[in-house]
């Protein structure tokens, strides 16, 4: 019962969130001005304007539009494109498979990479390999993406022609533009996982293990990885919004066809529908990703499953 307990607050908080997040969508794509505004060609007649105002349902006063965008909005309906003249969730969905493989593979190697150098940095404080995976990590943190993105264009694209500049045309397409985004998150989990690592190293229950024979390869494994692993999962938790927003200033870098370049465009053309449908499915991928680290966070550490509730349930 304590996890069903759990499941139900989750979804509570969830779903307010969700709410929120069209609350304040709503308010400000209508505070910066007229939503009509780059859809009505200048000189045209009142009367024609008045029309298109009708149309798409901006006539009516805020409360009525506000309460109809959060009804249709529970059922997937965000009205049609005003540029593609499709459905806006259509638009929307159409470009996730590349975004998700984007952030996806940026998600592994910013882990994977971030867990071994940390871990590596940790075991060996003081040492060249800790000073080099502290100034890499570094760098990681203080280039920008754009920056980085155009320099790794120039190099492996323009130069080397190992890999496509720009686009989405298979495997080849996401290595650039994974490592850009992946930059900083790597560099800040391998940060985390060293003082954790160095942390765990001085603990008495790694001593103990020393002290029972346990190599050190396998004290770094057993006891220090599974410590290390909490706050990367606390921090992949938080950088997911990172992720996904930071793609779309890599996708627009690479030209990439995902949802941050279509967000772009849709702000540039003031597209309403497909801005609303953009956010909500990015909100939705946030929640349930942060829903997935929780649970992942609570199987890992006997001690959250004891404060929720339910223990011995995992």
């Amino acid at each position: 019962m304590g996890m069903v307990r759990w499941l139900i607050t989750r979804g509570a908080l969830a779903v307010s969130t969700m709410l929120g997040v069209a609350t304040v969508v709503f308010v400000l794509l209508r505070v910066v001005g007229d939503p009509l505004a780059g859809l009505v060609p200048p000189g045209s007649a009142p009367e024609d304007v008045a029309a298109l105002r009708q149309t798409y349902g901006l006539d009516r006063p805020l409360p009525e539009q506000y309460v109809g965008f959060v009804v249709a909005a529970a059922r997937g309906e965000f009205g049609e494109s005003w540029r593609q003249g499709r459905p806006a969730l259509a638009a929307t969905l159409e470009r996730l498979p590349a975004t998700l493989a984007l952030v996806g593979a940026a998600t592994l190697l910013a882990v994977g990479g971030g867990l071994v150098f940390g871990l590596a940095a940790g075991a060996n404080a003081g040492g060249w390999l800790d000073g080099g995976t502290r100034l890499l990590t570094l760098g990681g943190q203080a280039v920008p993406a754009f920056w980085l993105g155009t320099m790794l264009i120039l190099l492996f694209a323009v130069r080397l022609r190992w890999l496509p500049a720009s686009g989405f045309d298979g495997p080849a397409s996401v290595v650039l533009p994974a490592v850009t985004l992946a930059a900083f998150p790597l560099a800040t989990v391998a940060r985390l996982v060293r003082a954790s690592t160095r942390q765990s190293l001085a603990a008495d229950y790694v001593r103990t293990a020393r002290g029972k024979g346990f190599a050190e390869s396998a004290v770094l494994r057993r006891h220090v990885l599974r410590n290390a692993l909490l706050p990367t999962l606390a921090f992949a938790g938080f950088q997911a919004g990172f992720l996904l927003g930071g793609a779309a200033v890599v996708e627009a870098v690479f030209a990439y066809p995902g949802l941050g370049l279509l967000a772009l465009n849709a702000v540039a053309d003031r597209d309403l529908p497909v801005v609303q449908a953009f956010v909500a499915v990015v909100a939705t991928l946030l929640v349930g990703i942060n829903l997935l680290v929780d649970l992942a966070a609570h199987w890992l550490d006997p001690r959250l499953r004891s404060d929720a509730g339910f223990e011995g349930t995992a």
